[in-house]
């Protein structure tokens, strides 16, 4: 983070030859911090019924792909800046910023720190997955870069990642002594250098290298500088292999000149650096996968007095990568799911029942939207196409949602009742597919639903007459306003005779659980008729 101080001198030092064996308490620390609590969901006692209300459940999620493939190159779906097309600071610049950031703008230390560190978080989830990528130590330096090392490791635990850290040379000042009691609260683990495991791979994903700032000078003192040593040392021997751990670096790279770069061929070459604020004039040496910037908080009138081109924040993302994403081949990604099995044995005797205990699963586990699901139509001619909607209702009955009567899926329907719906619940290496015929809802249920939605809502959906062209998105808006100041005295909107209600009722249900090396489990249900009754069979698909 940019800082006006330069780090403190490190009084006392340490043999470069220190035997890392790992005690045997480190060692269970470790290994319990690596076994993954199991997820515990009631089955139903009563028969399955959902309401979905409009708002789901669900955690806000990163821009990123859910699945890294093993050279961790992911693509990032965050607003690209031509890195040729940013400006880049000198140390002075960097410091002269600081200042005015912490004197006439009214920044406090700690609160710079709260934003960097949330920015690196942040730039860490947008690239590795906490499913695959998720033990990560940290490595703090004594100064204002370590503290944002900390910061970093308390929201990557919030994010689903098992942080350790590796605070040498601890600060007695309040803010950092603050820092480590809110990690320790969460029983994040402290590591001594000594702790640390001879071959990092085995115990970690990712290495988040907060050892020193663009105000550091000199050469790197012990322990540091074996620590930026042991890093520098996966360059050569584990680098483009899939046990090498992520290097992350924070605004400048562990043993780098801060305008130079890695002059002695001796620093950290980190898979990300994320700069803060703005670029140091290094970052242009970087020539890693990914480079993010984060710090969103410099006012115009910084951005003004230094000229400073800076690419825009996506959203509400607290940082933005610079540049574009590495190139992928496609065809090398995989995953090789773990799951527990999917017995016949385990599952519900009725279909409609075992959905609703994945469902219960996929909303406990914090799935973004688990009731989105991709519903297939075909015309009569045959031309099938797809879309996502959202699940508004699941009984016996069927699945209901709801759309404009004049969209292409109705159309589809009118012609062919019969659809497929598909969820696919990725973190969980979960899908359910669903086949049947389709009717429209009653115009008492359509309606009950259309007044329980949000005023917007009901708005949108008279104004858009779903599927045609429209001359421009303003043609839309401005009937939005209108349609808007017609019932601002609050009075009820009536629900138009074009927009309702449809019901798949099952006749097919599929089950897919993901497992090791394409053995997948797969259950599929079929409605049967015996003996004037219709009973559900359940028979095991080939993956």
């Amino acid at each position: 983070m940019l800082r006006p101080k330069a780090l403190r001198s490190m009084s006392s030092s340490l043999s470069q030859s220190i035997k890392l064996l790992i005690p045997h308490s480190t060692a269970t620390v470790i290994e319990a911090a690596d076994t993954a609590a199991s997820l515990r969901v009631p089955r139903r006692a009563t028969p399955c019924h959902y309401s979905l209300p409009l708002s789901i459940f669900g955690r806000p999620a990163y821009s990123s792909l859910s699945q890294c493939p093993p050279s961790r190159r992911c693509f990032s779906l965050g607003v690209e800046m031509g890195e040729e097309s940013i400006s880049y600071l000198t140390q002075k610049e960097a410091a002269e910023i600081d200042e005015i950031l912490m004197g006439s703008l009214g920044f406090s230390v700690d609160q710079l720190m709260e934003l960097a560190g949330l920015s690196v978080a942040a730039s860490i989830a947008e690239v590795y997955n906490s499913n695959d990528n998720g033990r990560v130590i940290v490595l703090c330096g004594p100064g204002n870069n370590g503290g944002d090392g900390l910061v970093a490791a308390r929201h990557l635990y919030h994010f689903g990642y098992q942080p350790f850290i590796c605070y040498p040379k601890r600060t007695a000042k309040p803010l950092y002594s603050g820092l480590v009691t809110q990690l320790e609260s969460l029983s994040i683990p402290f590591l001594l250098v000594e702790d640390l495991p001879q071959n990092l791979s085995d115990r970690f994903d990712i290495i988040v290298d907060a050892m020193f700032g663009f105000s550091f000078h000199g050469a790197p003192r012990p322990p540091f500088d074996y620590l930026i040593q042991r890093i520098a040392l996966l360059n050569d021997i584990e680098k483009n292999t899939r046990s090498s751990p992520a290097v992350i670096s924070v605004d400048i790279p562990s043993g780098w000149h801060v305008e130079e770069g890695d002059i002695n061929g001796e620093g950290i070459i980190p898979d990300m650096l994320v700069s803060l604020t703005a670029p140091k004039l290094c970052a242009k040496k970087f020539a890693g996968p990914h480079h993010f910037l984060g710090g969103r908080f410099v006012p115009p009138s910084i951005k003004d007095k230094f000229g400073l081109r800076l690419p825009a924040y996506p959203g509400t993302s607290m940082c933005v990568r610079i540049g574009k994403a590495p190139k992928v081949n496609i065809s090398a990604l995989r995953e090789n799911y773990v799951s527990p099995e999917l017995l016949e044995n385990q599952v519900l005797a009725d279909p409609t029942d075992q959905f609703c205990k994945w469902f219960d699963e996929a909303v406990a586990a914090g799935l973004r939207e688990p009731n989105s699901m991709a519903l297939s139509t075909s015309s009569k001619d045959g031309k099938i196409s797809s879309r996502m909607v959202l699940l508004k209702g699941v009984d016996k009955q069927g699945f209901v949602w709801y759309t404009n009567y004049g969209s292409r899926k109705a159309q589809d329907l009118s012609e062919n009742p019969f659809a497929a719906l598909l969820f696919h619940w990725n973190s969980l290496n979960r899908q359910v597919r669903v086949e049947g015929s389709v009717e429209r809802v009653s115009f008492e249920e359509s309606e009950k639903y259309f007044h329980s939605r949000p005023l917007g809502s009901q708005l949108g959906a008279i104004v858009s007459k779903q599927s045609t062209p429209l001359s421009g998105r303003e043609v839309l808006h401005e009937a939005y306003r209108e349609l808007e100041a017609k019932y601002s005295d609050g009075s009820v909107i009536p629900k138009p005779d074009y927009w309702g209600g449809y019901r798949l009722k099952p006749i097919l249900f599929e089950f897919w659980q993901g497992q090791t090396s394409r053995l997948h489990d797969r259950l599929q249900y079929s409605l049967r008729e015996v003996e004037g009754r219709h009973s559900w069979h359940i028979v095991r698909l080939a993956p």
